[in-house]
């Protein structure tokens, strides 16, 4: 039954590169987005399909370094790599790419990316509490909407909006609900799976399509569908991930704490948990967006309070027994926070994080594996 659904799961994330070359033919866009912080709503008022652009994987590197600095950020050299290299479908079928300016490494990387594709990088406020702040963004996607008209021709009216708005709510729901199946005793699914489902099913250009595989895995997943191992399951210390994303490719920690003997049963970062928000649909749809989407807390913010927050609530509701702190190599802004998620856990639950650093690269992963073991007989 598991390797079904997986295969369903494969079979939809093939078929979604032919949905997405028809709808093109039919004269749909497609937007190519780099961040959480970019409104995916926007492209969905427009009729044009939504593709997530971030590379998880390591095989575009050593193209990508042949422009960007070697001591860069993998997230932002892989990106880069499969934008330049050809390699990546995604990439090739988008109209436009939106990016963000998270960092410096990404608006830098965003400049020559947009001599192989037209290119808006939306300007973050440096935080999100001031009272500029706010106006700073709706102005910022003010101009993410006029962009989008323009490259789709199709004007995106209030009602667009607001349906697009309740689209993505019940897709961020039913991703929600699949996560949500970890807060039990013993987790019904092992962190390597959750990730693979979330991951592909972020692609795929009909939404409905996506919702409801994410709601069948979520039925089979309370029924025990994918674990093998009930009795150990119980046993197996519970870890959060926090930190950068994660996906398909760039999962070593992952794997690494389960064949250790642990399970990772809840992930904080922009590839989990904090994309498990709702957009007010009472409000104005622009209101609306720009709130809920400044309110991502993401390390970029200075201060960035939402992020311990969200900590405090996931480490109750998911019952962790430890939190490993994960950051990219280069990624300055999430190194730096990381002395201040482990205050926030060793104060909250009597023990530290284990923050790792490291990159896509397998060569160091003997050495993760020390750790890992060692901080999980710690636990």
């Amino acid at each position: 039954m598991t390797a079904s659904i997986l295969n369903e799961l494969q079979q939809a994330a093939e078929q979604n590169l032919v949905d997405i070359e028809h709808a093109k033919d039919q004269g749909r866009g497609a937007i190519g987005f780099y961040c959480l912080y970019s409104p995916t709503e926007m492209a969905v008022a427009a009729n044009a399909i939504p593709l997530p652009l971030c590379g998880t994987r390591n095989d575009p590197v050593a193209v990508a370094e042949e422009t960007l600095p070697r001591n860069l950020c993998p997230l932002i050299k892989s990106s880069y790599g499969f934008g330049v290299a050809g390699t990546c479908p995604y990439f090739q079928f988008s109209d436009v790419i939106i990016g963000d300016t998270t960092c410096d490494g990404k608006k830098k990387m965003f400049e020559l990316l947009g001599r192989h594709k037209p290119t808006h990088v939306l300007q973050l406020p440096q935080g999100c509490e001031s009272e500029s702040s706010l106006p700073l963004w709706r102005g910022e996607l003010d101009r993410f909407k006029e962009i989008v008209e323009t490259h789709t021709e199709v004007q995106i009216t209030d009602q667009r909006l607001r349906d697009a708005i309740s689209l993505m709510n019940r897709e961020r729901q039913a991703r929600k609900n699949l996560m949500d199946v970890n807060r039990v005793k013993p987790a019904p699914l092992r962190g390597s799976t959750l990730i693979e489902v979330l991951f592909k099913v972020g692609f795929l250009a009909d939404k409905e399509k996506g919702i409801a595989l994410m709601e069948k895995v979520t039925a089979m997943a309370k029924d025990g569908v994918f674990r093998d191992d009930p009795e150990s399951a119980s046993t197996r210390k519970r870890i959060l991930l926090t930190g950068v994303p994660v996906g398909v490719g760039s999962d070593k920690v992952i794997k690494i704490v389960e064949q250790c003997g642990g399970d990772v049963v809840a992930f904080e970062n922009c590839s989990g948990y904090k994309q498990a928000f709702q957009v007010d649909e009472d409000l104005s749809p622009m209101e609306a967006l720009a709130k809920q989407y400044l309110a991502t807390p993401c390390s970029v913010m200075s201060p960035n309070d939402g992020r311990f927050d969200l900590l405090a609530e996931m480490m109750e509701g998911f019952s962790v027994d430890g939190v490993i702190d994960l950051t990219w190599q280069a990624c300055h802004t999430y190194n730096i926070e990381a002395h201040l998620v482990n205050e926030m856990v060793t104060e909250t639950k009597g023990i530290p994080t284990l923050h790792l650093e490291t990159d896509y690269a397998e060569s160091d992963t003997e050495q993760l594996r020390v750790r890992i073991e060692a901080y999980l007989e710690m636990l």
